[in-house]
């Protein structure tokens, strides 16, 4: 059975393009709820840390670098089968093969520069949310 809580963050790129209104609604028109969000910001060491999966990959300086250059929105989703239904909402990670109407499909640049982080597990949705928001911080 698949939970019902997931991860997200909006990203530098989509912050400063002003897209985090038109995602949130998008987000909770989905049938979302919204259980904890925060605007903050990624240290380098705090991207590393938090991508520290993708280390040794190609793409781990550029994306951990992104991931860094600007404030972003973290927030924990709640809805049943969240991961595998926010998964669809936010599109495939390479834009250009998006679904028309999905959050990447709309607001990404790119396949490196795509607006959203989505968590891929239910797993790594609760290691996730751990990463940014205490027990405290969430209803």
């Amino acid at each position: 059975m698949s939970g019902n809580q997931t991860f997200t963050i909006i990203k530098p790129v989509a912050v400063q393009k002003n897209y985090i209104g038109p995602i949130l609604h998008m987000i909770t028109e989905a049938g979302f709820r919204i259980k904890a969000m925060k605007f903050t910001y990624l240290t380098k060491i705090q991207a590393m840390e938090f991508y520290s999966v993708h280390a040794g990959k190609y793409f781990f300086e550029d994306l951990t670098s992104f991931m860094s250059s600007g404030p972003i929105v973290a927030a924990i989703l709640e809805k049943e089968n969240a991961v595998e239904d926010y998964r669809h909402l936010i599109g495939a990670t390479d834009p250009s093969k998006a679904e028309e109407g999905t959050i990447r499909k709309l607001y990404a640049e790119s396949m490196s520069h795509n607006a959203v982080h989505g968590s891929d597990s239910d797993e790594n949705a609760i290691v996730e949310s751990d990463f940014f928001f205490s027990k405290t911080e969430r209803y």
